[in-house]
């Protein structure tokens, strides 16, 4: 799956947009910032963020957010690495609408909201544009997630 390949089209870019913008009209009210995981969450969540007229929120791999950032060291298939999220960018109670590009295992998703826990914040729900079914990542997560296409 190219999940790039929704950007290669205007239709595609359109199509994505709209679909967005109705996802965010479920959610208004009900989340205070979304929160986007490096680095193809980057290219979807300001999309909802904007729709939600709320703030977006970059969780990156380590050393690539200014400031002082709060650390989750997390354990990949293929090895270890550490997620940051800035210390100031969520606040306690907050409720956190999570965007990634692709759902496979699901341990990047799942470290990202034990950093979001541990910043304060609650995830809410989350969304991907791909997910592959048959390796059940989402079967680790404790939200529940939109997929807008599965394998």
């Amino acid at each position: 799956m190219d999940v790039l390949s929704v950007l290669s089209h205007s239709d595609g870019i359109k199509l994505l947009e709209v679909i967005l913008k109705q996802i965010s009209i479920k959610l208004r009210g009900k989340v205070d910032c979304v929160a986007m995981l490096e680095t193809r969450g980057f290219i979807f969540a300001p999309i909802l963020s904007l729709h939600l007229n709320v703030p977006c929120i970059p969780v990156s791999k380590k050393g690539n957010l200014p400031g002082p950032v709060i650390e989750l060291p997390y354990i990949l298939e293929y090895g270890e690495d550490v997620l940051t999220v800035q210390l100031s960018s969520i606040t306690k109670g907050q409720k956190v609408f999570i965007v990634d590009d692709f759902l496979a295992t699901g341990g990047t998703l799942e470290a990202a909201s034990r950093l979001i826990e541990k910043a304060g914040g609650e995830v809410v729900q989350g969304l991907v544009l791909m997910e592959k079914l048959e390796l059940e990542g989402r079967k680790r997560l404790n939200f529940p997630m939109i997929s807008l296409l599965s394998e």
